[in-house]
């Protein structure tokens, strides 16, 4: 039941499929066998390199990005130099920080309410049970499995 095709007289089968019925594997040549184990073994060779250089891109960008905060805080550090040099700036860093007043004057230090309180608070020691030493645990532990 072909058809005659009636340009070149040949017998067209557009009609029909072929089938074959054979699996994947056994239809595949041996060119195209070595060719996909040659794909193969080129991507897993190539599997550990692409992957150690990501690494090594992301670590290196890690570098660069700490650098970059490091440098930032060398420059506000140099800042801070700058101004400890300045013999305002310390005499009034110590009066804030130190509580210091310069001679004739009165110092002041205020309270908070919690301040007080926590002032106010007897301080209560609690008796800490002395520590044993690691050699008379020992020795206790060798001395209970004698009698045992």
């Amino acid at each position: 039941m072909a058809a005659i095709d009636n340009r070149n007289g040949n017998r067209s089968r557009d009609h029909l499929q072929v089938v074959d019925d054979r699996p994947l594997w056994a239809r595949l040549t041996g060119r195209a066998v070595v060719l996909i184990l040659v794909a193969a073994a080129l991507v897993m060779s190539l599997a550990y390199p692409v992957r150690e250089y990501l690494a090594q891109r992301a670590a290196i960008a890690a570098a660069e990005e700490q650098a970059a905060m490091l440098e930032a805080r060398v420059d506000n550090l140099r800042g801070q130099v700058g101004r400890w040099r300045d013999d305002a700036f310390v005499e009034q860093q110590a009066r804030e920080r130190l509580h210091y007043v310069m001679p004739g004057e009165t110092g002041l230090v205020l309270l908070s309410p919690g301040d007080l309180e926590q002032a106010r608070k007897p301080e209560i020691r609690e008796p800490v049970a002395p520590e044993v030493a690691w050699f008379d645990t020992l020795w206790g532990s060798v001395k209970e499995a004698d009698n045992r």
